[in-house]
């Protein structure tokens, strides 16, 4: 277990990690947005996913995973974005090029998510996180 000063540089790195990368990546997202530009929109998700890389590689230096209000907020945040993203949709007043940046930005950061998945708790034990079992055990317990 890290004692508190090692907690204290860790979020400190995730917030400058997201204060730069996050922002830049939203930015221009957000002005491919505008400008009916997907490679620029595209650019902006490329940034955003290097920040959650930041994220995981500050992850693994302090040997630690992400905090409940670290996953609570990027699920709220996605959840909140698909949202947007589908009223907005059914509103009809979106370009092609926009369309195409939000497909992408929640196609990429799905995908990523799987992947981190994955990569952290293998194909088997991914699946047991979200699994629940007639027994209503879950993961190793149940068999």
């Amino acid at each position: 277990m890290p004692d508190k000063f090692h907690l204290v540089d860790r979020g400190i790195l995730v917030f400058a990690i997201w204060s730069v990368f996050g922002f830049l990546g939203l930015g221009l997202f957000l002005e491919g947005m505008t400008r009916d530009v997907w490679w620029l929109a595209a650019v902006g998700v490329g940034v955003v996913v290097l920040a959650f890389v930041g994220h995981i590689i500050v992850n693994g230096i302090f040997d630690t995973g992400f905090t409940p209000g670290e996953t609570a907020l990027g699920i709220g945040i996605y959840g909140l974005l698909g949202l947007m993203f589908v009223v907005g949709a059914l509103q009809g007043g979106m370009t092609i090029a926009d369309f195409y940046a939000g497909l992408t930005f929640f196609g990429v950061l799905g995908a990523g998510f799987l992947a981190y998945l994955f990569t952290r708790h293998g194909l088997r034990g991914a699946f047991s996180r979200f699994h629940v079992h007639r027994d209503g055990l879950h993961g190793k317990g149940a068999q």
